[in-house]
């Protein structure tokens, strides 16, 4: 077993798997759709952990494997942002039916969708680049010049992101204070798609903290910040600011600034939105009592808060974005709370659960969403677990009531496990939420 992540994430970067082109295989029926570009974040992590188990960092790897994202990075940018505004319109992206169309399809309405989580995911692609040159440049300061490159691209992403006017996409809404997608129609008309969703939570995963040490070893890299600082106001004026200092001395890069972060967080932990017993739904439940209606001509497209099963067989019957808890897209809003909190520390506080005039760092919100989903696997104060909901069997017999099982997704409201059973792959997260939760609720 040894180094066998890294191994994996060698083979899907390898001629096997990648197209000349820099495209990576999205799944087994349909190759050239998207998922999310998450192999540069897995590629840090697979790097880091064997680091901090071995003691050995192992530069050769990371290096390889950074050198084949840089083509998929490049076909992202090339293939998927239509108009060169640094707006992306992903298509599928992993979210199944979340969304009002069928994002893999021509739109009803012809034009594009212009997505708030597929440009936050290229984000998030550019930070995972720029952390893993940064590393890379201390050996090797021919890497500043690539940290460079990522830093300018996320810069460009984050304006694209936040800038609100009519000449360009406006996927913040500043009345509401949540990011939409944007349908883009052939005539150049601008339509929010304001459904309360994941997809304007997704910016949050586009943050990351720069140590100052780090910076002091790369004066090349540090001294292009204070370029940018100096002869850009414009293009900083919409992103966490670098410039600013915060615990630790450390500099924030994220995609939604703390005055922002304030107004999306309203929403996430609010239990009558998004905030459930066992973790973030993947649709606002305030959608139960306000679906949201699209019309064209007289097709109706809409949107229903759905906790479990969907209504519909759009994407198979076991695939729905619209109200259930999903572990992978969790872990990630846990990871970027506690990566704004690693730049924020104690001194920021949000109101959590909202109503409850509790407040609290977004360090212990984030233990909470971690209690919240182990719980689901956990036998109540009936002996019962709420992954298994009504099945009695389950439950209450012998034989069958202590072996857990991994489900696809969770019963937004109760947390019974829904859709595949075996969905280790990312369901076995919770493995990972246990180890962190028990080591600091003992500390």
């Amino acid at each position: 077993m040894d180094n066998f992540a890294n191994k994996q994430l060698d083979i899907m970067t390898r001629d096997w798997y990648m197209h000349p082109n820099g495209q990576l295989a999205a799944y087994e029926w349909a190759f050239g759709d998207v998922n999310p570009p998450v192999h540069a974040w897995a590629t840090w992590r697979v790097y880091k952990i064997e680091q901090k188990m071995t003691g050995r960092s192992d530069r050769q790897f990371l290096e390889r494997v950074f050198q084949k994202l840089l083509m998929n990075f490049t076909w992202w940018v090339n293939r998927k942002d239509a108009d060169g505004n640094n707006i992306v319109e992903g298509g599928f992206l992993g979210l199944d039916n979340i969304g009002v169309f069928d994002r893999s399809a021509p739109l009803p309405t012809g034009g594009t969708i212009k997505q708030a989580d597929g440009t936050s995911w290229m984000a998030m692609y550019c930070l995972n680049m720029l952390t893993i040159s940064l590393e890379l440049a201390q050996d090797n300061s021919i890497y500043e010049d690539m940290a460079t490159k990522f830093f300018e691209h996320f810069i460009y992403i984050a304006d694209a992101m936040n800038h609100i006017g009519t000449d360009r996409a406006e996927l913040w809404d500043d009345e509401d204070g949540f990011f939409y997608d944007a349908l883009h129609l052939p005539n150049n008309e601008q339509i929010k798609l304001k459904v309360r969703s994941l997809v304007g939570l997704i910016p949050l995963f586009a943050v990351e903290t720069i140590e100052p040490a780090q910076l002091e070893k790369l004066p090349g890299f540090k001294q292009r910040l204070a370029w940018f600082e100096k002869n850009r106001p414009d293009l900083r004026r919409n992103v966490a600011c670098f410039v600013e200092e915060g615990m630790g001395a450390r500099r924030l890069l994220a995609l939604v600034p703390p005055a922002k972060l304030t107004r999306v967080l309203e929403k996430m932990l609010d239990e009558s939105e998004f905030l459930g017993n066992h973790g973030i739904r993947g649709i606002s439940r305030y959608h139960l009592e306000n679906p949201y209606s699209f019309y064209v001509g007289s097709d109706e497209y809409r949107v229903d808060y759905e906790p479990a099963e969907s209504s519909t067989g759009l994407f198979g019957g076991n695939s729905n974005w619209r109200g259930p808890v999903w572990f992978p897209v969790n872990y990630l809003l846990i990871e970027s709370l506690q990566k704004f909190h690693h730049y924020l520390g104690d001194d920021y506080k949000t109101e959590y659960p909202l109503g409850s005039g509790q407040q609290k760092t977004l360090w212990e919100v984030s233990l909470d969403l971690e209690a919240r989903m182990i719980k689901t696997f956990l036998p109540d104060e009936t002996g019962n677990r709420p992954i298994y909901g009504e099945i009695e069997v389950f439950q209450q017999d012998e034989n069958w009531k202590d072996y857990i099982l991994f489900h696809e997704y969770f019963h937004g409201d109760n947390g019974a496990g829904i859709g595949a059973s075996h969905q280790t792959g990312w369901t076995g997260l919770v493995a990972k939420l246990i180890s962190q939760y028990s080591q600091y609720k003992t500390e």
